[in-house]
């Protein structure tokens, strides 16, 4: 192991904290300017833009024929991108979720979850059904760009007709600018990480197995996880979720969608994953809803439980692929005692929910 091994280690977390405060500063500003909601922003520009390593590495993968590889990309990065992300970005400090995304894109991103089991249950992901999973986000972007110009019209209609101010487009310019460098540095970032990485993962005898499994998932999901935690940081809460929300869309619909062209007899789905990474991945998506409807706020705890799991679960994964010896006690621990309470636990907050608001697009927010 080089030197210049650690160098790119160093370099590819700079970029990203870089490239992801360019994104939110860019994408934050730029809503100001045109009136777009910034929610509306983190579900389009800066979802779509931070997965651009998962539509490279998939796509790649495809055409190098490792379908799997490029499967096991998105479920893996879904499952990272809730657990993880929202869990770090809740700690370090509540998420306020608004009721578009109960509304409208949690159920949406449930349902392409489903979509996504259903279709895979022939093992393998059919150039055809690509087509109606890029279909389907196309007419995704669509509604959200209708939705915006509805909200900008009716807050000048609220405000009397107004005039709004004059738009610089010079400043305008800038910040796309500053979103397309911010994207670019989050590419790259992530690239050099997961170069780096994996060849420290070698030097130390990990499995290409292992490797996959953890460092090239987790590392293609990065530019999520510095979009969203500087998000957080800045106070731009309403983009770091939405981010989450709309990167998982954005890589069932899309990414799989758009890789799935390239494979003319579809991408085959292995057996392990319909039996297990899948579901996981759907489930998660559901634990969404009722946790949201709590107040339409994930509190510390709740990202704290978010992130306990994402913890549990790659821990299963590597005693699965090393075949370890705690496995069977791991294994019996989770389904007959954790995740059997988690159940229990998210039923209870979503009847609580419904309780307290008489149906929850009513419900108040938590103060």
């Amino acid at each position: 192991m080089s030197i210049m091994t650690l160098v790119f280690l160093v370099g590819g977390l700079g970029l990203l904290v870089l490239g992801g405060e360019w994104l939110v500063r860019g994408a934050s500003r730029l809503a100001a300017i045109s009136g777009v909601p910034p929610l509306i922003i983190g579900l389009t520009v800066v979802s779509f833009g931070t997965s651009a390593p998962e539509l490279a590495v998939s796509t790649q993968a495809v055409l190098g024929g490792q379908g799997d590889i490029a499967l096991g990309n998105v479920v893996g990065s879904n499952i990272f991108n809730i657990l993880f992300i929202l869990g770090i970005s809740a700690l370090i400090g509540p998420l306020a979720v608004q009721r578009q995304l109960i509304r409208v894109d949690v159920p949406l991103m449930i349902g392409a979850s489903l979509a996504l089991l259903l279709i895979s249950l022939d093992g393998s992901i059919s150039p055809i059904d690509g087509i109606f999973l890029a279909t389907s986000l196309f007419a995704y972007i669509g509604w959200q760009i209708i939705q915006s110009r509805r909200q900008k019209t009716a807050h000048t209609a609220a405000e009397g007709g107004s005039a709004q101010a004059p738009r610089d487009i010079r400043n305008i310019f800038f910040n796309l600018v500053l979103i397309g460098a911010g994207l670019g540095l989050l590419v790259l970032g992530s690239r050099w990480l997961v170069d780096s990485a994996s060849t420290i993962a070698r030097f130390f005898g990990l499995s290409e197995l292992i490797i996959g499994l953890t460092i090239v998932a987790v590392g293609t999901s990065l530019p999520e996880v510095a979009a969203s935690v500087i998000a957080a940081l800045r106070g731009e809460r309403d983009i770091a979720v939405g981010n989450v929300i709309g990167s998982n869309l954005f890589n069932i619909l899309g990414i799989l969608g758009i890789s799935s062209w390239f494979a003319p007899e579809g991408i085959l789905v292995p057996a392990a994953a319909l039996a297990f990474d899948i579901p996981v991945m759907v489930a998660v998506a559901l634990a969404c809803l009722p946790i949201f409807l709590t107040g339409f706020r994930v509190e510390r705890w709740e990202g704290g439980l978010f992130l306990s799991y994402y913890i549990a679960y790659t821990a299963f994964l590597i005693l699965t692929a090393s075949n370890h010896q705690a496995l069977p006690v791991f294994s019996s621990a989770m389904a007959t005692v954790v995740l059997p309470v988690t159940a229990v636990g998210l039923i209870i907050l979503g009847i609580r929910a419904a309780l307290q608001g008489n149906g929850w697009p009513q419900m108040p927010m938590k103060r």
